[in-house]
């Protein structure tokens, strides 16, 4: 009998990863990255510069990534599922037979797809939140500029003619399913955190004219999308039943490869911007600041809090590339952390807010920002270095005390991605942070192996996700414990952290910072 497998793609930022499992043994055999071609667009092809705030990317280099990678993994091979995570919210306008409006405008921005990092759309969304309304219920009230809501408000406001257009406004994550199944298939992942839908209410589409015609009931986690067409199949030689699972948010994807498949669980997924995830059997009020919740949207069977940090290893990424200690950024990462690991909590007097792409959680404002407090000519780049270090931490602590605050029992903390993985430093401030142990699930390429656990049970590989996770998922787990030296160091930074964040005229002064940019 051939060996059978099923793939897990993970599309990120800035490029899409792939990784093939053994159905059988449960094992990784391969995986593959590709970059996007385009990446993050800041600019148009034609060099046009785009206005602040802007973050767009080309579907066309999602298909490629898609050619590439399942090429590479799949090819004469028995392929029984493939599933998908992808970065959200990042929707794009589409035909009504599914072509990216991109291919018909390239010249257009709005006719690409506008990234999660897309901070453009703030206006619309505080617009929408002085509306109000029942939808908001389970969204503490708000809807976030990075949401696909307001990302359409946006587009049909200042382009109504290309808005008239658009057959279809859909997450890139459904759309790349829709190219490889032929046919659209919405994830009940993205439509309720990301534009509000209910089972009882549908999506709340009276707030864009014409919006309800250009959205789809969605399907939910675990439920198969269709099968690979041939022509997918012609052109990446996979054989099999290729049963296409409908998409998940990328940072929900990862819960079944590290064990986050159980009431109490909280699961911090550290990638380019944060997002914590914490499960339960029953239903809690969604706690004051915490973005959202839906049931079966993320794990099928529970209902999946969210919350998150809007900037993450990114922040950490820019600044190693804006102040290099040498031309490979592995050698970067490397020498910033030894050099910051020598430094006590407080010794470098500096104290940040990790708001570098604007504030997620508890506020959604999108236009705020990064803020460095207590630079003296004695500061050193590392100092600076581990004052963003702590920073997100910091940020990570503040949501989980609003967790704790809203009655919920946290019986585990799990960390995961590369990050993690691969930073101990960042790690131990965490469980320092939170005076909490700290869990690091060993496995590599965690976010494609989850996806490939829901492919494997949209093709009915696996009967459920706690076999999935079993089967596929992290078999061993690095714990950290919190010191209690840097404990005590961090409640009084902790403190000083939250006065700042809690600062109005803080606020309104990164606002009238944005204001006076040029356009």
């Amino acid at each position: 009998m051939a060996r059978r497998y099923v793939i897990g793609l993970d599309y990120g930022t800035e490029s899409a990863r792939g990784v093939l499992l053994d159905v059988e043994s449960g094992e990784q055999i391969a995986s593959h990255a590709f970059p996007y071609r385009h990446g993050v667009m800041t600019a148009m092809p034609d060099g046009r510069a785009l206005p602040p705030l802007w973050a767009l990317q080309d579907a066309a280099d999602y298909v490629e990534a898609a050619e590439a990678v399942l090429s590479a993994l799949g090819r004469g091979r028995e392929i029984e599922g493939i599933g998908l995570g992808f970065t959200a919210s990042s929707p794009l306008p589409a035909t009504s037979e599914g072509q990216a409006l991109s291919q018909c405008h390239p010249d257009q921005p709005h006719a690409y797809v506008k990234l999660w990092k897309h901070g453009a759309a703030q206006a619309e969304a505080e617009a929408i939140n002085a509306q109000g309304g029942a939808f908001l219920d389970n969204f503490g009230g708000k809807v976030s500029g990075e949401w696909l809501l307001a990302k359409a408000a946006q587009m049909a406001a200042e382009v109504p003619e290309l808005w008239q257009e658009t057959g279809r406004f859909i997450e890139a994550g459904d759309w790349l399913v829709w190219q490889l199944t032929g046919q659209e298939t919405r994830s009940l992942g993205f439509a309720a955190y990301k534009a509000q839908y209910s089972a009882e209410a549908g999506y709340p589409t009276h707030l864009v004219p014409g919006l309800a015609s250009r959205l789809a009931p969605p399907l939910r986690i675990g439920s198969p999308g269709g099968g690979l067409t041939q022509a997918w199949r012609d052109c990446t030689g996979i054989a099999g039943k290729a049963v296409v699972a409908v998409a998940v948010i990328d940072s929900h994807v990862v819960l079944p490869a590290v064990g986050g498949v159980s009431d109490g669980c909280l699961v911090g997924a550290l990638g380019t911007s944060a997002v914590y995830l914490v499960l339960g059997k029953d239903f809690r009020p969604l706690p004051p600041g915490i973005e959202g919740v839906a049931f079966d949207g993320s794990v099928r069977d529970l209902w999946c809090y969210e919350a998150g940090q809007a900037g993450f290893g990114d922040t950490l990424a820019w600044f190693v590339r804006s102040f290099p200690r040498s031309q490979n950024p592995a050698e970067n990462f490397r020498l910033y952390n030894e050099e910051a690991a020598k430094l006590a909590p407080g010794a470098n007097h500096l104290l940040a807010l990790d708001w570098w792409n604007g504030n997620r959680v508890p506020l959604a404002d999108s236009g705020l920002s990064g803020l460095l407090l207590g630079l003296k000519t004695s500061t050193t780049a590392a100092g600076i270095y581990r004052a963003l270090l702590e920073s997100l931490c910091f940020g990570a602590r503040s949501i989980y005390d609003l967790f704790i605050a809203g009655g919920f029992a946290i019986e585990r903390i799990i960390l995961s991605s590369g990050l993690a993985l691969n930073n101990p430093l960042l790690v131990q401030i965490m469980a320092d942070v939170f005076e909490r142990e700290v869990e690091v699930p060993v496995i590599d390429n965690p976010t494609a192996v989850g996806a490939a656990i829901h492919g494997a049970v949209a093709a009915g590989v696996v009967a459920d996700y706690p076999e999935g996770s079993a089967r596929f998922g992290a078999r061993s787990f690095r714990r950290y414990r919190p010191n209690g030296d840097a404990a005590f160091a961090y409640r009084t930074l902790y403190r000083n952290y939250r006065t700042l964040c809690d600062s109005q005229p803080v606020r309104n002064a990164m606002h009238d910072l944005n204001r006076i940019m040029p356009s």
